[in-house]
């Protein structure tokens, strides 16, 4: 009998015991899994026109001329500084062949601090390079209507670089490119496209 008495203590523990647990963990708080943090991207942008978007005529040409709103997010750690170019890849080919030349370069400006957040028209941070006119600083979109494609590609590449960089003379942006190509942490790109409604 006294065993009997013993056994069913020994169930009654068993069941209770086994019933608070399973009371326990159903109760318990819920963790998140976390996942591992993921390395941000380099992200170059506009307010003016999305990626593959049409420019405004406003910043060619056609308008005021003025480099458009751009926004840089995500640097990466490391960054010592920047560089930003705009290149139009689609010139035509009687151009190309006439001016010797394979794309013609808008705008290069490098050594911008890694901090900067917004580049506009009346605050481009850095130091100026040469565009294809031989000029500093921006010249708009401005595709010759007479030659195929009528629509252009401009493209802006952004360059963050573990470095600085130096010249004796006012650089091209060609070669502001292959003084930083040794230094990249990591790039943005960012395409607009324009096609002239008026000769």
């Amino acid at each position: 009998m006294g065993k009997a008495y013993a056994l069913l203590g020994l169930a009654f523990i068993v069941v209770f015991g086994g019933a608070y647990l399973l009371w326990e963990r159903a109760h318990a708080p819920t963790l998140e899994k976390v996942n591992p943090t993921t390395p941000m991207s380099l992200t170059l942008a506009s307010s003016a026109f999305a990626h593959n978007g049409s420019i405004p005529s406003q910043y060619t040409c056609d308008g005021e001329n003025t480099l458009p709103p751009l926004s840089i997010t995500d640097v990466p750690e490391g960054t010592v500084s920047l560089v930003l170019v705009m290149d139009d890849p689609d010139i035509p080919e009687e151009i190309k062949t006439a001016n010797n030349i394979l794309k013609f370069n808008h705008f290069a400006v490098y050594n911008i601090p890694p901090d900067t957040t917004d580049i506009t028209a009346d605050s481009i941070p850095g130091t100026p390079a040469l565009n294809t006119r031989g000029e500093e600083g921006y010249t708009g979109p401005c595709p010759p209507p007479e030659y195929e494609p009528k629509e252009h590609r401009y493209i802006f590449r952004l360059y963050a670089i573990e470095g600085t960089l130096s010249f004796e003379h006012t650089p091209t942006l060609d070669e502001v490119e292959t003084a930083a190509k040794g230094q990249i942490i990591e790039q943005a790109e960012l395409i607009g496209r324009y096609e002239r409604t008026n000769e």
